[in-house]
């Protein structure tokens, strides 16, 4: 139902699992390990990847903490975004990378949480993106020193409010990995 016309395909996000993100996030393992069996999944039925990395200056580009983490290995063949903002679209390329791929419904996984998944769902939501958001596929750090709630709060927080989230012409969602689809 996505708003943009001619973008019959779905593609899967993966955004910023990189070491110096998820070094100390909420269930790291685990959430590493649902992007896995998403990014098999998604291979296996020849679904579109789109990695996004981020870098700042306490992660600069080619550092060990801008590296993606060795579990997740990206194919030479998928889109990599690079990124300077929360938001995956603002000031990069991912656009025209997805209108090149026909994507009009994006599945979307990563860190962090509260800060470069929220920004990217409502990112793609209001430019017509249907956003499926991995419930038990994303995460990020305690900040709860700097008035955040824990993260297991701001993660269900986060997928309570976009399963429930609509605009016209567009779908949001929240599913478990071993539930996505990659159809319709």
């Amino acid at each position: 139902m996505t708003t943009l016309s001619d973008r019959p395909n779905t593609a899967l996000m993966v955004i910023d699992v990189q070491n110096g993100v998820v070094a100390d996030a909420y269930e790291r393992d685990s959430v590493v390990a649902n992007i896995g069996t998403l990014v098999d999944r998604a291979r296996e039925e020849g679904v579109a990847i789109v990695w996004v990395q981020h870098s700042s200056e306490q992660m600069t580009t080619g550092s060990e903490s801008w590296a993606y983490v060795a579990e997740l290995r990206r194919q030479e063949s998928e889109p990599l975004v690079h990124k300077t903002f929360a938001d995956s679209f603002e000031d990069t390329d991912l656009e025209d990378v997805l209108a090149k791929a026909g994507v009009g419904r994006l599945v979307v996984t990563g860190a962090q949480t509260d800060e470069c998944i929220r920004s990217t769902i409502h990112g793609a939501f209001v430019r017509g993106y249907d956003v499926t958001l991995v419930g038990d596929a994303h995460t990020t750090e305690d900040l709860s020193p700097w008035g955040a709630p824990p993260p297991d709060k701001v993660i269900s927080h986060t997928n309570l409010y976009w399963q429930n989230h609509s605009a016209p012409g567009r779908t949001a969602g929240v599913t478990e990995t071993k539930d996505v689809t990659f159809s319709g």
